[in-house]
């Protein structure tokens, strides 16, 4: 093999692990890291879900607290669109209940964000999603389509179920 044909031939091999890493690299999602002080954010609302009259109830009974950063406050307060770096916290606690009444807020569920990068997130409105179970400090959400999809009904609210009330 003459020293001209293995130039090529490493240049050809770099390149093609060079294109399966590139591959690899676009099938994972961007991460979303957990939220350190969300709950220094604006608070949004809280809602509570207690029995299955609700549409939603299998997935999110419970009590819901809705926080917005200091990027998205803005937007939501006027009904506009999101810019980048506005990020939404939804935690999802259980309700447990004696003799009729709330008594405490049970443990959390989980703890879900969305935070706005249209050129991250292009295929979900520009927003990217994650879930953190429990009290875990790393997300579990293997698919953001699932997320996006209940979230695609409020397109003209720039994807947000959360609307700003004084």
């Amino acid at each position: 093999m003459t020293s001209r044909t293995r130039v090529l031939l490493l240049v050809l091999l770099a390149g093609a692990a060079s294109l399966g890493l590139l591959y690899a690299q676009a099938q994972k999602k961007p991460v979303i890291a957990f939220p350190m002080g969300y709950r220094k954010w604006t608070h949004v609302k809280t809602m509570v879900i207690l029995t299955n009259a609700h549409k939603l109830f299998d997935r999110f009974e419970g009590l819901h607290n809705v926080y917005v950063n200091d990027i998205g406050w803005p937007a939501l307060q006027q009904g506009k669109a999101y810019p980048d770096g506005s990020m939404f916290a939804f935690e999802l606690f259980s309700v447990p209940s004696a003799g009729g009444a709330i008594e405490t807020r049970g443990g959390r569920k989980f703890l879900a964000v969305i935070k706005k990068n249209a050129k991250l997130y292009p295929q979900t409105g520009g927003w990217g999603f994650e879930v953190f179970q429990g009290y875990q400090g790393t997300g579990s959400l293997k698919d953001m389509k699932q997320c996006f999809d209940c979230h695609s009904a409020q397109k003209r609210k720039d994807y947000v179920f959360s609307d700003y009330v004084e």
